[in-house]
Formats: C-alpha cells, sequence, structure tokens
C-alpha cells in the first residue's frame, strides 16, 4: 500500500478526517412554502354534492418543494395543468393556468384562514368584459379538497357561482 493510502487509511480509521461540506439548506423548505401542500395528492374530482366525476387530477411538489404543479386530466378531453409557487419577497402565490386551448391565466393570492385564495381574469362575458375569477381551495375533514370558483364582470364588485370542484384521495 502507498504512502498516501495508508495515510488516509489511518485517517479514516481515527475519525479524524474532515467530513464533507453540508448541503446547503433548502430555500423552500420554509413553512409559508407549505401552505398549499393540502392540495397534493392524486384525485378523482367530482361536482361538489354529487357522485358525478369530471377529472382526475395529479398535484406534486416539484422544483426542490418551490412550485405545486397540477396536471387536470378530465374525463371528456379539454386536459391542462397549472405551476403554482410562492414570491417570497411579497408573500403572495402566483400560479399559471394553461389550458387545451391557446393563451393562459395567470391567478395570484394566498392563504386566508386556512384556504387558499387566488384570483385572476378569465375569459370575457357576453358584453366583452373581462371576468375576475377568484378560487378558494379548502381542505374538508375527510381529506377532499374544495375548489369553489366565482366570477365577476364589475371587477369584484359583486360576484356569482362559477364553478363547485370536490377532489377526493384517489382509491387504492
Amino acid at each position: 500500500m502507498g504512502i498516501l493510502a495508508a495515510s488516509l487509511l489511518a485517517m479514516l480509521q481515527q475519525g479524524s478526517a474532515t467530513p464533507p461540506p453540508a448541503s446547503p439548506p433548502n430555500p423552500c423548505a420554509a413553512e409559508e412554502f407549505a401552505a398549499f401542500d393540502f392540495w397534493v395528492g392524486e384525485w378523482d374530482v367530482y361536482q361538489t354534492g354529487t357522485e358525478t366525476q369530471v377529472a382526475t387530477s395529479r398535484i406534486e411538489k416539484v422544483s426542490n418543494g418551490c412550485a405545486v404543479r397540477e396536471t387536470w386530466m378530465p374525463l371528456r378531453g379539454g386536459t391542462g395543468s397549472s405551476l403554482t409557487t410562492l414570491d417570497p419577497q411579497t408573500g403572495t402565490w402566483h400560479q399559471l393556468w394553461v389550458g387545451a386551448q391557446p393563451g393562459r391565466v395567470l391567478f395570484e393570492g394566498g392563504p386566508v384562514d386556512g384556504a387558499m385564495i387566488l384570483t385572476g381574469y378569465w375569459g370575457q362575458d357576453q358584453q366583452g368584459q373581462p371576468i375576475l375569477v377568484r378560487m378558494t381551495y379548502t381542505l374538508g375533514e375527510d381529506g377532499s379538497v374544495r375548489q369553489y370558483g366565482q366570477a365577476s364582470s364589475d371587477h369584484g364588485q359583486s360576484w356569482s357561482d362559477s364553478f363547485d370542484l370536490t377532489y377526493r384521495p384517489k382509491a387504492g
């Protein structure tokens, strides 16, 4: 055995070898990055209050835990994806939605009283006015997640029901 190898072996046996440098902490491991973790999972999606399944959805943490990605798979076509992330400078959450039609929708918001509320302009009404959509995600006691959507044609002065979905954990 060479002198260098013998010296290295002796240091390792004595425990005096310098340990490798520690990995830097994950910048997205902070508690504020977990505010939307309740939505992470494999889901069957239903119209709320019914047994009518409309989609399946896969929600996963990606990019070293810095983002939440949805893969939306409706039963009748029209797939889509969203990517949601926290801007730590402002404390605002941002979601980019891209569906099966050209274009994209940007939502922003954040946690409010245990729910995640995201708002953005999505489409137009019959008069060509932009429609403001507010989505409220809440965790149910049974582990389901409700996504309740409301729409406003007057920039949030008044709201009407738009959609109401319940994400149930996928069986098996």
